[in-house]
């Protein structure tokens, strides 16, 4: 992934990977221009996946004490 990519935020990738998905079924592009497209989308498509997951593993780590019914967290262990 290249240093832009990893800079934007997961709305921003979002937003760029649907803008590429639509310039890529309007069929508006030379073939070399819909290579290096599908390729940056492809990198977004990693960049929001790999924020979604590691957004899902924070949330796992979510447990409620029998206590007090107090959410509390844990860091979780990416393994």
């Amino acid at each position: 992934m290249n240093d832009e990519s990893t800079s934007l935020t997961f709305e921003e990738a979002l937003a760029e990977l649907e803008g590429i998905v639509q310039k890529l079924e309007a069929g508006d592009v030379s073939l070399d221009e819909a290579i290096n497209a599908y390729s940056r989308g492809i990198e977004l498509k990693n960049k929001c996946q790999q924020r979604l997951e590691a957004a899902r593993l924070k949330v796992e780590k979510i447990q409620f004490s029998s206590e007090n019914l107090s959410p509390t967290i844990q860091p979780f262990d990416n393994e």
